[in-house]
């Protein structure tokens, strides 16, 4: 069965750095678009970052270009954020996500950023 685990989450301070990891089973990784999304507090679930099968087509949120960096390793079947300069409008449940428009969704792992 299809199976995407983050990992990663944790509290950081404004202007720090986080990678965040999600590792997938149970299907052809490189056959599909892999996204980020995040849903803070209150928020709607919105797209941080989507990475195409071949990683050569790269999407980010206007609100992260930038500060964010999506990629990923077919071999190891994992996406990876890694987050820059982060700010407190960054806090939010990082949820990874498979196919352009998702289908299947990790637990999520959640980020704080707060001095």
């Amino acid at each position: 069965q299809v199976q995407l685990v983050e990992s990663g989450g944790g509290l950081v301070q404004p202007g720090g750095s986080l990678s965040l990891s999600c590792a997938a089973s149970g299907f052809t990784f490189n056959s599909y678009t892999m996204n980020w999304y995040r849903q803070a507090p209150g928020k709607e679930r919105e797209l941080v970052a989507a990475i195409s099968p071949s990683g050569a087509l790269i999407n980010y949120a206007d609100s992260v270009k930038g500060r964010f960096t999506i990629t990923g390793d077919n071999a190891k079947k994992t996406v990876y954020l890694q987050r820059n300069s982060m700010k407190p409008e960054d806090t939010a449940m990082y949820y990874c996500g498979r196919g352009r428009v998702p289908n299947y969704w990790g637990q999520g792992t959640g980020v704080t950023v707060s001095s």
